[in-house]
């Protein structure tokens, strides 16, 4: 049996077996469809309850405490930008989606970490899987979401969901195995619980490495929705893609502009909440 006849066969499995999931589990699809749509819809509302300048203020006043006063000026202007270019209600989506979808990454990485880092048999399984998670091309996701959930949201946010995992396993189970050991034995001498250990003396430890991971998460949540836009998320990436389609160069461009600011002001204030995380946990 030649190479093309395997290739050949395994792709005929693989579509057979997406046709079957496809058809049994359509309930559970549509299920998972509902909640993860619902769940984008219930925090972009929550987004869209304040005006422009307000959100814009929020940040300016955030960026203020956790950086300085220059980079709370700088990030309330560029939020404001945003809505002078037009594009707040596409700004708002994309922000709804990276929210959404790092919060369900993180919700299933933190933990998955915890224990990667406690059990080195697990954290060397993880290992490949997260490699290649991290390996892949992003549009790989895309497909069997749109095949099982079809077009929307909640393609969107499960693809964003498998990039933005990773990074949070891999600096959770980080910090986990950081905890310097004299502070281990310490807490064996005083007759600590393992609970007790856990939240006293390692998660401490753990905490700025768990800090960067939320960080990396929301950079590579950033990515993928962006390029998510190709089937129908709303937000900035869709902007762009029916730009690229129209040759419409200067809407491309504005809403590029709007993404790095997004991005920028993201990443400014969760770096500082980290770095004051790792000044407080010395």
């Amino acid at each position: 049996m030649d190479i093309s006849t395997i290739t050949d066969t395994f792709d005929s499995w693989t579509d057979t077996a997406l046709g079957w999931i496809s058809d049994n589990g359509d309930w559970l699809f549509e299920t998972l469809r509902a909640g993860l749509e619902g769940t984008y819809d219930g925090v972009l509302w929550l987004l869209q309850l304040a005006p422009f300048y307000l959100i814009a203020m929020g940040a300016a006043l955030l960026a203020w405490q956790l950086i300085n006063a220059l980079a709370g000026v700088l990030a309330g202007l560029a939020l404001v930008f945003c809505a002078v270019m037009g594009l707040w209600a596409e700004t708002m989506s994309t922000l709804a989606l990276v929210i959404t979808a790092t919060i369900l990454a993180l919700l299933f990485g933190i933990p998955i970490g915890i224990v990667a880092g406690f059990g080195r048999a697990f954290d060397r399984f993880l290992e490949p899987i997260l490699d290649l998670i991290q390996t892949l091309p992003p549009y790989i996701y895309l497909l069997p979401a749109i095949a099982l959930l079809g077009y929307g949201p909640a393609t969107a946010l499960v693809a964003t969901f498998i990039v933005a995992m990773p990074p949070a396993i891999r600096l959770t189970a980080l910090g986990i195995r950081m905890t310097p050991r004299e502070f281990v034995e310490l807490g064996h001498a005083t007759g600590l619980t393992p609970w007790q250990m856990f939240v006293k003396i390692r998660l401490p430890f753990a905490i700025p490495s768990v800090m960067a991971g939320i960080n990396q998460s929301l950079m590579m949540a950033f990515g993928m929705v962006v390029i998510a836009g190709i089937v129908g998320s709303g937000g900035l990436g869709e902007t762009i893609y029916s730009a690229v389609r129209t040759l419409d160069i200067a809407t491309s461009i504005n809403a590029a502009i709007a993404i790095v600011i997004l991005t920028m002001v993201l990443d400014r204030l969760t770096q500082s909440a980290a770095s004051r995380a790792k000044g407080g946990a010395r």
